[in-house]
């Protein structure tokens, strides 16, 4: 009779010569090494890496700490790479009303290059979604999740674009000059605890998600607890666009974060409207979550199997943070050229009272024509300096008819409102 004690350990090792084969569910190096470099674009402070799916065409792929499961956008490219679908599952989207149908997909597998993904569950949309393009500014046609990190060691290097992936033992200890701060995984998601001292209210103790796919700096979910408080100077705002819907709320700053030993200063601050997800984000117990515009600020190295986080300063550590000073959110739209619009303009903004309404098309941009323009470079200009002149020359159609138009020229400086 073969003793528990000896079976379990046989099995552990065959478990470990799997892990070593690639043979189960994970990201691996295609040759051993201790570590090796993955270039990245950089949109917004967003990751994109290009991926093949089953020796498919190489698309972009975000990297996002903030979801479970690898998700496809399209089950029209699904389709097409004859992916296999086993059952359907419902997403509730970020508005949290609007319910996403997805088909899981098991067993793929995803080329990253020097990287590949082995037995990868995707969830596929049953419609596609390109609207990220929109506000990104690149086309991106899937999210990769928790998979990427479970067994590894990822190093993130924003002033370079470069992501380090570690062999799985590779960094036993703390690399020089790197702050510590504990991880937590949860739910196959990272969490830290951090200080948030406010404009009002009491100091809080927050736990927060850390979240390489949002591109904001801090948000707090006020439903979480009565200690959160908006500040005394806020403007409602739409807080961007991910799957299922849009974010509304309010924006502001607090006073400073704290984790780690290291202190983040007067951070622009997202509160989002409770919504009928907001339960979901509840039962974690987290009060919010810290996105890229903070953690771009860092190098940051995430080691899930041993709940750690490393970090230190970025060369965009002491930039001040800032929020939109024109009013208007711009947009790309998924055309063959490039077509920049306003997407969306706040009230009683410097760009509103110029003139400037929702749709309008930009053409020039302080006289530099809109084709020599990427959207995360607007999006820079807009928060770059207060009192900074920007001329705009815009095209306003006033039918259906794209003939049907006028050129609208005007201009007006920034202005801080948080």
């Amino acid at each position: 009779m073969v003793s528990k004690s000896l079976l379990a350990g046989f099995i552990f090792s065959l478990l470990l010569c799997l892990v070593a084969q690639g043979q189960v569910p994970g990201f691996y190096m295609k040759e051993p090494k201790k570590k090796l470099e993955v270039p990245f674009y950089a949109s917004n402070n967003l990751i994109i890496l290009p991926v093949s799916i089953n020796n498919g065409p190489s698309v972009n792929f975000l990297v996002d700490t903030g979801v479970k499961t690898n998700i496809l956008f399209s089950k029209t490219i699904g389709d097409q790479l004859n992916m296999n679908y086993t059952r359907k599952l419902d997403l509730v989207g970020a508005d949290g009303s609007t319910v996403l149908t997805a088909n899981v997909s098991p067993n793929n597998y995803l080329d990253l290059g020097l990287l590949e993904g082995v037995m990868q569950t995707v969830l596929v949309l049953d419609d596609d979604f390109f609207e990220l393009e929109m506000v990104i500014g690149v086309p991106v046609f899937g999210v990769i999740g928790y998979e990427f990190f479970k067994y590894n060691p990822v190093k993130v290097d924003y002033d370079k674009s470069i992501l380090t992936f570690y062999e799985t033992d590779g960094m036993k200890w703390r690399p020089f000059g790197y702050r510590k701060a504990n991880m937590k995984i949860e739910n196959s998601k990272p969490y830290i605890t951090g200080k948030v001292k406010q404009l009002l209210g009491e100091e809080l103790d927050a736990k927060l998600l850390i979240d390489l796919g949002a591109n904001h700096g801090l948000l707090l979910n006020m439903e979480t607890s009565d200690k959160i408080k908006l500040p005394p100077k806020y403007i409602e705002s739409d807080l961007g666009r991910s799957l299922g819907g849009e974010l509304f709320g309010y924006v502001g700053r607090v006073k400073s974060l704290k984790f780690g030993g290291q202190k983040f200063n007067d951070i622009i601050t997202s509160f989002p409207e409770e919504t009928e997800f907001s339960y979901v984000i509840k039962e974690s117990g987290r009060q919010g979550s810290i996105g890229s515009e903070l953690l771009s600020r860092t190098k940051i190295v995430m080691d899930y199997r041993r709940n750690r986080l490393f970090f230190k300063k970025g060369s965009t550590f002491s930039k001040p943070f800032e929020f939109d000073m024109s009013g208007i959110t711009p947009k790309m739209l998924p055309t063959e050229n490039k077509v920049f619009v306003v997407g969306n303009l706040r009230k009683n903004s410097p760009a509103e009272k110029a003139g400037i309404q929702k749709e309008d098309e930009f053409l020039e941009i302080n006289k530099i024509p809109s084709d020599f323009w990427e959207l995360s470079d607007l999006i820079k200009l807009f928060r770059s300096e207060e009192d900074r002149n920007i001329n705009l020359k815009m095209k306003r159609y006033r039918s259906n008819n794209p003939d049907d138009f006028e050129v609208i020229e005007t201009n007006f400086k920034l202005k801080r409102q948080i």
